[in-house]
Formats: structure tokens, C-alpha cells, sequence
């Protein structure tokens, strides 16, 4: 059986106020890489097989962190990229929160397509089809996957088995772990989400 722990970035200067998406040179903040530091060691007491990270900037220093401390490299999967908001990237959150397309967000995700950008029902099956092939590698692996908050929530909401448009009702914190156990043969397992500490879990 494979373990997935599903890892949200540490915080950056931005986190809160503005929806960086996939803008590039983000670091952590200060606080994030203490957050990241803290959960890089509470990981150390495991034995992970694989560590796979977004290419954003913020993802790729919280798999670093992670990295350092369990032995293993990580490595840049696609997959598990931030959503493409378009041209809602950048914009900070009030206003967004005015449209009526921040509306549908919550009413109903699944027919959201962001303006020049990519629809969250797309960005859902990449990542679980990345779970997938990750699992398809190691089938008895112990994964860290560094991603982003919906991508993790679009994650977990498929292997729990409910509606794609619910997704949203999922909290998924900054440096939080969500836990998923993916057996070769049976149903998946939703261990934990948004759990501080993935220790027990380990």
C-alpha cells in the first residue's frame, strides 16, 4: 500500500491577500521558513521513498526543507502545479471576491474556467492522474507531494468520493499535511486532512 502525505507550501508575504498562482519568485516569508523548518523535522522521523513538488518557487523551498532532513531529493513534478487563474493571478483577494465568478467558486467549482487560464475540473484530473502514476512507481512507497491548497483539496475530495463541486468545503492550512493511503488492491483511504503535525501518521 502506498501513503501519500499531501503537503500545502509554507506561507509567503503574500499568502492571505493575494492569489499568486503560478507567478515565479515568491519565496517563503520569514514565518514560512519556519514553518517549513518545523515540518521538515517533524518528517525526519519517517522514511519517505519519494518527495514531489510543484515547480513554483514557494513549493520547491518546502520540499527542500523536507528534503534535507528525510535524505531524499526532491524532485519537480508538474502535475501538482498551481491552478492557471489567468489573469486573475496577482490580484489581490478583494476584489475578486466582488465577481460573480468568485461566487461560482462555491456554488459550483466544476464549471469554473478562469479567464485565460484553466478550468479547476483540469486542473483536478492532472493531479489526481499524477497521484495516480506516482502510486503506479511506488506501489508500497511513503510520498510526500508539495503542492498547493486546491489541487489538495481537489485531490482529496476525489479519493473520498464526493462531489467535485463540494471540494471547497475542504480546509487546507498553509504547511499542513493531509494524509491519503492508496492500497494495490480495495478503496483509497482518506487518513487525515489538514493536520499540523503529520507525525502520527509517519
Amino acid at each position: 500500500m502506498a501513503r501519500l502525505y499531501l503537503v500545502r507550501h509554507a506561507v509567503t508575504a503574500e499568502t492571505g491577500s493575494r492569489l499568486s498562482g503560478r507567478t515565479a519568485g515568491i519565496p517563503l516569508s520569514e514565518a514560512g521558513q519556519s514553518q517549513a523548518a518545523a515540518l521538515a523535522e517533524r518528517f525526519a522521523s519517517g522514511k519517505l521513498t519519494e518527495v514531489l513538488t510543484s515547480p513554483v518557487q514557494r513549493c520547491r523551498e518546502t520540499a527542500t526543507a523536507i528534503g534535507a532532513t528525510t535524505g531524499v531529493t526532491p524532485r519537480v513534478d508538474w502535475s501538482f502545479l498551481e491552478v492557471d487563474y489567468g489573469t486573475w493571478t496577482g490580484r489581490t483577494f478583494a476584489p475578486l471576491r466582488r465577481t460573480k465568478l468568485w461566487q461560482q467558486l462555491f456554488v459550483s467549482p466544476s464549471r469554473v474556467t478562469f479567464p485565460a487560464g484553466e478550468s479547476l475540473r483540469a486542473a483536478g484530473s492532472r493531479a489526481v492522474g499524477g497521484i495516480e502514476a506516482a502510486v503506479a512507481r511506488s506501489p508500497r512507497g511513503r510520498i510526500a507531494v508539495v503542492s498547493h491548497a486546491d489541487i489538495i483539496k481537489m485531490v482529496v475530495s476525489h479519493y473520498v468520493g464526493q462531489p467535485f463541486d463540494l471540494y471547497q468545503r475542504l480546509a487546507v492550512s498553509p504547511a499542513s499535511v493531509s494524509v491519503l493511503d492508496l492500497p494495490e488492491r480495495g478503496f483509497p483511504s482518506v487518513v487525515a486532512v489538514n493536520t499540523p503535525d503529520p507525525g502520527p501518521f509517519l
